[in-house]
């Protein structure tokens, strides 16, 4: 069984060599009767495929010029038909040796599935109703020189997918219309943080100080100063001095970087926004969040209900918000209120069987409590308020009850949206607590901060009271499209290197 298999495999090997080599020769013939297709530059498009589809009515008997790839060939003598796929769908033309000329039409018989091809003709419905181009000009764009995949099985293998994102957008309908999608989400965040006076900046990714986050920095050398510098975390102590500047409303969109390991919802490399706002606190970016969310389910989606993974989330309605020790009262049946000490904090993990590191604080540990009994309830929109402090460095405490901050996290299908503050701009508590997590980092925790003396300074010369987000981009588009992996919604994910 197997040496048949492997004779099987080396027929089939055989077989696709022998048809890239017809490919080619096909070309090969095109520029010796000087039809090079890839000496031409340009080509005139005048309408895409859905949009002759969808207003049929005004379009039939006009003449239109598309332009796709060749999905499906049916030669019939002396007429034949060919499925073209264009950035919005597919469109069938019709094309006749009576009408395209004879030498155009042999040269269209000799086409082949995956090529890019230009048809100009006017559009009709053929007999069994499917809306047609019916060409009068056939122009060969590009030709193909490799084998497309097999199109009733469609691309199925997730890591040739990934690798190989063009043959994903070429076979899988779903998977453009996901980028598409993508693209949508992150005009419409423009649009309505444009519209409510925000200003769109560019901070730096190579950084001498990688702070504003918990994570593992990516590490390099910047050989002209030759000086060690790392990729950054976070976007956040870059638009904070922007807000020291006087910009009172700021924004970023781009990519940040942590050395940490892969899996559905963690990429090394992914799509951050943060934005800050003088003058308001995580209160105000409570409100903000939900109206922007609600924004985007609308515009993007039709609907402020989304669907999940066939679970439907409700964001019309007002969201949730719950304490930290509220929540974990709620689902683990644990008053944090009565936790006096850490030497209490960490009985209660060993009785409920929470592990926790020597170095781990009372805070640390209700939070690793939080973790364990409470993500996973939360699946309607949800605010996660005033986080204890040994977790917040750069959060303003609450006047009230200093072990906590004015911190919130959104969740949503169980997952972390976003992460806001009450910024912090009391320079000497952000010193001290800098200096804490540089103790942190001297006992081994290598996601701690470092303290930045720049930044330091720039609270020293005063920032107005903030408040700021920092929202997942690439998990919002998982949600808003319902895809599984984050690596669904990456158009290049990182991969293990083949070699």
């Amino acid at each position: 069984m197997a040496e048949q298999n492997n004779n099987k495999n080396n027929q089939q090997q055989v077989d696709v060599k022998q048809l890239l080599k017809v490919r080619r020769e096909k070309l090969a013939d095109l520029q010796e009767r000087e039809k090079d297709p890839f000496r031409i530059t340009k080509y005139d498009v005048t309408y895409h495929s859905m949009e002759i589809k969808n207003n049929f009515e005004e379009m039939e008997g006009r003449e239109v010029s598309v332009a796709g790839r060749i999905m499906l060939k049916r030669v019939m003598g002396k007429a034949s038909f060919c499925n073209v796929q264009d950035l919005e769908g597919n469109i069938q033309a019709y094309v006749a040796r009576d009408n395209v000329g004879e030498e155009d039409y042999k040269d269209f018989k000799k086409f082949d599935i995956g090529d890019i091809i230009g048809i100009t003709g006017e559009v009709f419905k053929t007999k069994t109703g499917e809306i047609s181009i019916h060409a009068t000009k056939v122009t060969l764009l590009t030709k193909s020189l490799q084998i497309l995949p097999e199109k009733h099985h469609g691309l199925t293998n997730t890591d040739m997918r990934y690798r190989q994102r063009y043959l994903d957008l070429i076979m899988n309908q779903d998977a453009k219309d996901t980028f598409v999608k993508r693209s949508k989400i992150i005009s419409e965040i423009r649009k309505y943080l444009d519209a409510q006076g925000f200003m769109e900046v560019e901070t730096p990714m190579l950084v001498q100080n990688a702070g504003g986050a918990a994570a593992r920095p990516f590490e390099t050398h910047f050989n002209a100063l030759d000086e060690d510098v790392k990729l950054r975390i976070s976007l956040e102590l870059y638009l904070k001095r922007l807000i020291v500047g006087g910009l009172e409303k700021v924004y970023e969109i781009g990519r940040v970087f942590r050395n940490e390991g892969l899996d559905t919802r963690h990429n090394p490399e992914f799509t951050l926004m943060e934005l800050y706002q003088a003058y308001t606190d995580y209160n105000g970016m409570m409100d903000l969040t939900e109206n922007l969310y609600r924004h985007l389910a609308e515009q993007v989606c039709g609907s402020a209900k989304i669907t999940y993974n066939g679970i439907e989330m409700d964001l019309s309605k007002p969201f949730e918000r719950m304490t930290m020790v509220d929540a974990v009262k709620k689902y683990a049946n644990i008053d944090w209120k009565e936790v006096k000490d850490l030497e209490q904090a960490r009985a209660l993990a060993k009785e409920h069987h929470i592990v926790f590191e020597e170095r781990h604080k009372k805070g640390d540990i209700l939070n690793l409590f939080f973790e364990e009994y409470v993500e996973e309830h939360l699946i309607q929109p949800t605010f996660i308020m005033d986080h204890p402090i040994e977790i917040s460095p750069l959060t303003k405490k609450k006047p009230d009850n200093p072990e906590y901050v004015e911190r919130f996290e959104f969740f949503m299908n169980g997952w972390e949206m976003a992460n806001a503050y009450s910024e912090l701009n009391d320079p000497i508590d952000q010193r001290e607590r800098f200096l804490a997590q540089e103790e942190l980092l001297a006992a081994g925790d290598n996601e701690a901060n470092t303290t930045d003396e720049d930044f330091l300074y720039a609270l020293e010369i005063g920032m107005p009271p903030t408040g700021g987000i920092g929202f997942g981009i690439d998990r919002m588009v998982m949600l808003l499209t319902d895809s599984q992996a984050i690596r669904d919604v990456l158009l290049f994910p990182t991969m293990r290197s083949t070699t």
